[in-house]
C-alpha cells in the first residue's frame, strides 16, 4: 500500500523537512526566523502530500 503513495509520502516529508531546517538554520546564518514561514511551509507540506494521494488514488491504475 506504501508504494502507491510514495510520491505523496516524499513530497510531504521534503517540504516539512525544508520548513522545519529554514527554522532550524536562519539564526545560524544571523536571519531573523520568519515563523509565518515555517508554518507555511509545514502546512504546505501536509497539503501538498494529501493531495498527491487523492489524485493517485483517483488515477485508476
Amino acid at each position: 500500500m506504501l508504494r502507491r503513495y510514495r510520491n505523496s509520502i516524499v513530497i510531504a516529508i521534503a517540504c516539512v523537512v525544508l520548513g522545519t531546517l529554514y527554522g532550524a538554520l536562519a539564526p545560524v546564518f544571523g536571519y531573523k526566523i520568519e515563523w509565518a514561514g515555517v508554518t507555511m511551509l509545514i502546512a504546505l507540506g501536509v497539503a501538498l502530500g494529501l493531495m498527491v494521494a487523492v489524485l493517485d488514488t483517483g488515477s485508476g491504475d
